[in-house]
């Protein structure tokens, strides 16, 4: 069978990266969620990405470090994460119409060739602030690594992320558990993937032992899966790729893709061996307390990070010199700095993760607290004659918007209709007329229209006003 390339691709501007970008997530299969699609337990095609607002995102450069938690980086890491799993088996749990019409879109070679192009975009703009925020070793001396890894072991096990404090300090403890949950849904099983990934190929002579550890390591994972089982369904969730997609937060995709990343791209192969380290550290260091917040929240005791077999201190040094002696000599000393910079990026990015998933868990659970402020911001706006950007919406019944984050603070009052709004899977928050609330940046949240129509306004709110309350 033979492919015709002007049929496969649509016209595509060689310089306007964008271009590419909005053609690939134009796939009928990420189109805008629909009310009846807050979740999608039996498709695993079916992940909208919010296509619409690429029409004033820019994805030809790099993204800055503090733009890190806005919206191109979520829906960039949405469609990334899409193009990864293209490489990935996904079958779902019962048969039916919609999910062979998204499986023919995702894994049709349209997509995928669409995904060649616009994967290298997407990496450039989501990976390439990782560079200003590298903190390269002294020296090229393997103890040097060793060093520093063991201190960062020390002090993880030490010190509890600030995600788990959080989980701890909410109300709701069963929703704060089950959006713990749904975060380590997002990045598990990817961060697992990858290492299976990463485990193909013929290179035992030259690294010898490393193809059987990538591949227990992932074997662990489905090994693991009646515990994971057991644990979603504590919470009442169910398994199976994307079935929370619209929940999970752009930092949680983030970690997961870049461990795809470093997978996927052979000539990063020290990189990546460095990050699975990290993983690895991550889950030994956290899981313990992991699985202590789901109790809490959930009643049950999971066994699951006992059966991911955690790497604990005494192994340590040993799983270090495996994974980066024979890379010393098929590269020289230069394996050190590789592998090192493959380490710190995962590092950056569980910290990322750790403050974007604790203050959601802190707004969440504190909603009439943020309806309260944004009557009194909204009172002072009045009071006070200040103008301030506002976006205005009319939609009808059932119309949803796809999950999403503001770039910047905003209010949603409700000025007719009726709304629901919603940031978990546990309960949705109505709104009705009159009823306001404040979104704080790179807070995650959806509504759906419950009336016949809804207005509703969104002002913008300045840093220093949003400060004041």
């Amino acid at each position: 069978m033979s492919l015709d390339l002007a049929d496969l691709l649509p016209a595509l501007d060689p310089s306007d990266p964008n271009s590419t970008v909005k053609a690939f997530a134009a796939n009928s299969a990420f189109r805008a969620a629909e009310w009846e699609e807050l979740t999608t337990e039996e498709n695993p095609y079916r992940r909208p990405v919010r296509p619409d607002d690429l029409a004033w995102l820019d994805y030809g450069k790099p993204m800055p470090a503090a733009k890190s938690l806005k919206l191109s980086a979520l829906l960039g890491h949405r469609m990334l994460r899409n193009i990864y799993d293209t490489g990935l088996l996904y079958l779902p749990p019962v048969p039916g119409r919609a999910a062979a019409d998204d499986a023919e879109a995702f894994y049709g070679a349209r997509n995928r060739a669409l995904g060649a192009l616009a994967g290298p975009i997407l990496e450039r703009h989501l990976f390439t602030l990782l560079d200003g925020e590298y903190k390269p070793l002294d020296s090229a001396d393997p103890e040097a690594l060793r060093r520093e890894v063991r201190e960062y072991h020390e002090s993880r096990v030490a010190q509890p992320g600030r995600a788990v404090t959080a989980a701890g300090a909410t109300r709701d403890r069963k929703a704060a558990a089950t959006f713990l949950l749904l975060q380590l849904s997002a990045h598990l099983p990817a961060a697992r993937a990858a290492a299976g990934r990463a485990a193909l190929g013929e290179y035992d002579e030259a690294h010898p032992g490393a193809r059987v550890l990538l591949l227990d390591h992932y074997r662990n994972w489905a090994d693991a899966q009646g515990s994971y089982r057991t644990l979603l369904a504590a919470a009442g969730l169910r398994p199976g790729a994307a079935a929370y997609w619209q929940l999970y937060l752009g930092s949680s995709l983030g970690r997961g893709n870049l461990l795809h990343h470093l997978s996927a791209d052979r000539e990063r192969y020290p990189e990546f061996l460095g990050a699975l380290l990290h993983q690895q550290i991550d889950e030994a260091a956290e899981g313990a307390r992991f699985a202590a917040a789901l109790e809490d929240g959930l009643g049950l005791r999971t066994d699951l990070f006992d059966v991911l077999d955690p790497l604990s201190a005494d192994r340590l040094d040993a799983r270090i010199d495996a994974l980066l002696g024979p890379l010393t000599a098929l590269h020289g000393p230069e394996a050190v700095h590789r592998f090192h910079r493959g380490f710190s990026d995962a590092r950056w990015f569980a910290a990322l993760w750790d403050a974007d998933l604790a203050d959601q868990l802190a707004w969440a659970d504190s909603i009439e607290l943020h309806q309260e402020k944004a009557e009194r911001i909204s009172r002072h706006i009045a009071d006070t004659g200040i103008e301030v950007d506002l976006d205005t919406f009319v939609e009808s019944h059932e119309e949803t918007s796809t999950t999403h984050v503001h770039n910047e603070h905003r209010l949603v009052m409700v000025e007719r209709g009726q709304m629901h709004f919603w940031n978990n899977v546990t309960h949705k928050i109505a709104l009705g007329e009159g009823d306001k609330v404040l979104i704080p940046v790179s807070r995650l949240h959806g509504s759906t229209v419950l009336s016949g129509e809804c207005t509703y306004h969104q002002p913008i709110i300045p840093e220093e006003m949003y400060r004041q309350f």
